[in-house]
């Protein structure tokens, strides 16, 4: 056997793997609960430890816990292509999101071990440790420190609601690595990544695939507000400075912000409220909120994170508390490689799969990598466009196209 135009991906042997994970760290019905660095993610991680060296891949773990598979190409001293995304999900997560582009590229190590292909430059699979943020926020956290986003130290201080320290977590389950987790321009050749959509576009038009063009820019922020504790009886109202009603106003007003733009799909969010002591008859000395805004227009994307800006100071002034900005980010735009861009749409083509250019209006690991390399990313569909949700879905059907298309795009940039 060996590797030809007409080389497939075994979608049965996928799929199954896919269930294999659906069945660790199980959540609400058909869904995941699977946070990083907790015992499930160690149990994930074995697993895929497992089919990573059952495929005949060098397994390393760098000090962010991220997981490395590589298989050797005919000229290792080339740099190598990675596949990646992530196998954490939120607290109530599907079995698909992040999960079916690690897997996907697992299925591609495996068909060309099937065809007994060589590539000329190494492939690596990677699983990037919490993509999510839903224990340790923000999201997207190792491959932000892979390209010198964040800083390694800076990591391993954040904290989860559950008191528990990132650094201390990655100890306990025994995936603190010793491989580096930083990289140069010209580490990695290029930098692919299959998710599903996360919307409903594609399944709505009944498209087999997404060739993803750029992302939606968008901005986010972690905001604390601090006030003092008071009794919710006695204390007057001008003498009050309740970090729970900073945030809570805070939130609202990034939500109408949404609202204002809603028109030409501009969207905000205000994803996180955690106030101490948040018990009754007792104003609340700090609050920590999470928001962000997104837009297709870049300028309109910027107006929208100014206004979510001012909105934060603003309600810290009306409810009497000081307000300080943890952290900041962004994502999106033009920001993926279009010789990689065209590659894929080319495959898209010349296996006659029913294909659209298509946005991405989440974040997604590929975004940190395209910083520093030439990234690109395929989108399947899922049913309804449901995500973060239990009733995430897809079919073998739904990620066959994805996944033929990713395996030959892999194939043709290393065979260069």
């Amino acid at each position: 056997m060996s590797f030809t135009p007409d080389t497939r991906v075994d979608i049965d042997r996928y799929w199954a793997t896919l269930m294999r994970s659906a069945e660790i760290g199980r959540g609400r019905e058909n869904g995941l609960a699977r946070l990083t660095l907790t015992d499930s993610d160690r149990e994930m991680r074995d697993q895929f430890v497992t089919w990573c060296e059952d495929a005949g891949l060098t397994v390393e773990i760098d000090e962010m816990g991220s997981i490395f598979g590589r298989r050797e190409g005919l000229d290792n001293s080339l740099p190598p292509i990675l596949i990646g995304s992530h196998l954490d999900t939120q607290i109530n997560g599907g079995r698909f999101d992040g999960i079916a582009g690690v897997l996907a590229g697992l299925e591609v190590i495996r068909s060309l071990n099937d065809a007994g292909h060589v590539t000329r430059r190494p492939i690596v699979i990677v699983d990037w440790t919490n993509e999510e943020g839903a224990r340790f926020s923000p999201p997207m956290v190792a491959s932000g420190v892979f390209v010198g986003r964040y800083d390694v130290k800076w990591a391993y201080d954040l904290i989860s609601d559950d008191g528990a320290r990132f650094e201390d977590e990655l100890d306990r389950i025994g995936y603190k690595g010793t491989k580096p987790c930083a990289s140069e321009p010209g580490d990695v050749d290029a930098y692919f990544e299959l998710h599903i959509e996360q919307g409903p576009i594609l399944d709505a038009e009944k498209r087999q695939v997404g060739v993803v063009t750029g992302g939606y820019p968008s901005y986010g922020m972690r905001v604390r507000f601090d006030g003092e504790t008071a009794h919710t009886g006695p204390t007057p109202m001008d003498l009050r400075h309740n970090a729970l009603i900073a945030g809570a106003r805070f939130l609202t007003a990034v939500d109408d912000i949404g609202w204002d733009f809603a028109v030409y799909d501009g969207k905000a969010t205000g994803s996180r409220l955690a106030a101490w002591p948040n018990k009754p008859g007792i104003l609340s000395e700090t609050a920590q909120c999470v928001a962000d805004v997104r837009h297709p227009d870049l300028v309109t994307a910027k107006v929208m994170a100014e206004k979510m800006r001012r909105a934060a100071h603003e309600a810290g002034a009306k409810a009497g508390c000081t307000v300080t900005v943890e952290d900041e980010w962004a994502w999106g735009g033009d920001i993926f490689d279009h010789d990689l861009v065209a590659s894929i749409r080319e495959e898209a083509i010349r296996q006659g799969w029913n294909w659209r250019d298509i946005e991405a209006q989440a974040g997604h690991d590929a975004y940190h990598m395209a910083m520093r390399f030439p990234a690109a990313m395929i989108f399947t569909p899922c049913q309804g466009g449901i995500t973060h949700n239990n009733n995430e879905n897809c079919t073998p059907e739904d990620l066959r196209a994805g996944a033929n298309m990713l395996l030959h795009a892999v194939v043709k940039r290393a065979d260069r």
